[in-house]
């Protein structure tokens, strides 16, 4: 069986290991803003869709008023 040396130093191996999670935990925190976000749009989707459904323009109004505030 050979083995393979790995060229590189392990110090340095360990800090681009540190560095590439570091990348993708920052990765993941702004995927979860933007599946946050996702699902205040879903939200509003459905508060807007009952109440044009239900021909209630007060409810649409007020809806519409969260979500640009929400902007």
């Amino acid at each position: 069986m050979t083995h393979t040396m790995n060229p590189m130093p392990p110090s340095r191996r360990v800090r681009e290991l540190e560095e590439r999670v570091a990348q993708l935990e920052s990765e993941i925190a702004e995927l979860r803003r933007h599946h946050l976000r996702v699902a205040e749009l879903a939200d509003l989707v459905t508060e807007l869709v009952v109440p044009l459904a239900d021909r209630d323009p007060e409810r649409v109004e007020r809806a519409i008023a969260a979500f640009n505030q929400s902007l």
